[in-house]
């Protein structure tokens, strides 16, 4: 897949600093378990569709003490925006995944909501 989103972000790192900035309760799946101290939370889904939104590649996932996790492949490489959420290490197991999967452990509303936050950075930059 390509990314279809005209890229403004060197890198997912770039895009990172700014999806960072947004992410709140309106934002996470679900919602009632968002926490300002923990601002990735329940944002691994959403967050893989906007990567790949920008830099096209793969949604992944893995199997975690707390469920199913998501995260991307770019370029070869493995890019997991939201792994601050963890107390633990990881067992990346690196699982095909689909935008439906990732949809489906979100929502379309909320999808909008951050992508439009992530825009509204972006134009202030």
């Amino acid at each position: 897949m390509t990314a279809t989103t005209p890229n403004t972000f060197a890198t997912p790192l770039d895009l990172y600093r700014a999806i960072s900035r947004v992410w709140s309760g309106a934002t996470s799946s679900p919602t009632h378990a968002w926490s300002p101290s923990t601002p990735a939370k329940n944002h691994c889904s959403i967050t893989s569709l906007i990567v790949q939104d920008y830099f096209g590649g793969e949604i992944l996932r893995t199997r975690t003490s707390g469920g199913t996790h998501f995260y991307n492949a770019v370029d070869g490489r493995k890019w997991d925006l939201t792994v601050s959420q963890f107390d633990e290490p990881i067992p990346y197991d690196d699982t095909a995944s689909t935008r439906e999967e990732a949809m489906a452990d979100t929502s379309p509303e909320k999808y909008a909501l951050l992508a439009a936050r992530l825009r509204e950075v972006i134009a202030k930059s």
